[in-house]
């Protein structure tokens, strides 16, 4: 068993490695990249990604970031390819084929297929002399002097220049496409990177009691109502408009103080920090953790009061 110290060092002679292979696809970027970002982005049909053995695996990974970013995309094993999946290609799709060597038996079989089909076939490959390269309409160059693997067997680094490339692709087409936040949202509506993009505070604040006095009410009704909403605060309003917020810190400083207030304005805070409805969630979130606050006071574009968005709502759909 290796010490501590090792395995340590073990670690970071891999990202080492890795990292220096990510550093040279750098410089393999040509021509070729353009013609591959040009093909996708013309096409009308959708992206096939293919690979056999650890390749299948760095080929799924694509498709989900294509399919995440606005470009469709599906994933076929190249194994299955041949015995009846090839089906799924359609006339308009263009083909992208992973491979470290290129000169795998499944590939030397499912290539020929893919031409004779006549779908545009982009090779991201790890060896510019073999069949695959030879037969691709585009080859993306992701050849690595040193797998991170100690015997140079385990595609390690490989499959790293692999996924980069792929990514380097999507982010290409993301602003190819000017695909925006929205965009991305629209194919993330779970989670809590979903809801950062989407919720609204408009979604949250109508779940919530709408506490409220006017500025003449005296404190023991604004306690009254600032007790039965639960939220912690009331709204003071004047015509729908607020004027002011009390909160539960205001009533422990007034009860802190000699001072004998009659009316909700004698203690109210004149300038609450206000939030429109139609505000992203996560926006309110960032106001309220800046200014130490757990609640907002949500307003209409004319200014009258709608609600309260309070920070357990934010919680409670784990935006956070």
């Amino acid at each position: 068993m290796k010490s501590a110290k090792e395995i340590k060092d073990i670690a970071i002679q891999v990202i080492a490695n890795e990292k220096k292979a990510i550093e040279d696809l750098a410089n393999l970027i040509d021509g070729s990249f353009s013609e591959a970002v040009e093909a996708i982005y013309s096409s009308k049909g959708r992206v096939v990604v293919t690979g056999i053995g650890k390749s299948a695996n760095i080929a799924s990974k694509i498709v989900s970031t294509f399919n995440s970013t606005g470009t469709p995309a599906l994933f076929m094993h190249a194994a299955d390819a041949i015995h009846g999946d090839l089906g799924m290609i359609r006339p308009d799709d263009v083909v992208i084929c992973i491979s470290k060597s290129g000169n795998t038996p499944e590939i030397k079989v499912l290539v020929p297929l893919i031409k004779n089909f006549g779908n545009p076939l982009i090779a991201i490959v790890g060896n510019r002399d073999s069949f695959l390269a030879h037969e691709a309409s585009v080859v993306l160059d992701v050849s690595v002097e040193h797998e991170a693997c100690p015997n140079n067997l385990a595609p390690t680094s490989s499959t790293t220049a692999q996924l980069v490339m792929g990514d380097a692709l999507a982010v290409a087409l993301i602003e190819c496409r000017n695909f925006t936040a929205r965009d991305f949202a629209r194919f993330h509506p779970g989670g809590a990177l979903g809801k950062q993009l989407y919720m609204r505070v408009s979604d949250l604040y109508i779940q919530n009691e709408r506490p409220e006095v006017a500025p003449n009410t005296s404190i023991d009704d604004t306690i009254l109502e600032m007790t039965s909403k639960r939220l912690g605060c009331t709204v003071v309003t004047e015509n729908g408009h607020v004027v002011g917020i009390i909160t539960d810190g205001d009533l422990r400083r007034m009860m802190q103080t000699f001072h004998s207030p009659n009316k909700a304005a004698d203690i109210m805070h004149s300038n609450p920090k206000l939030i429109a409805a139609d505000e992203y969630a996560v926006n309110a979130l960032h106001i309220m953790q800046e200014n130490s606050i757990t609640q907002l006071v949500v307003t209409a574009p004319d200014g009258h009061y709608l609600g309260i968005i309070h920070i357990h709502d934010i919680l409670r759909e784990g935006i956070l």
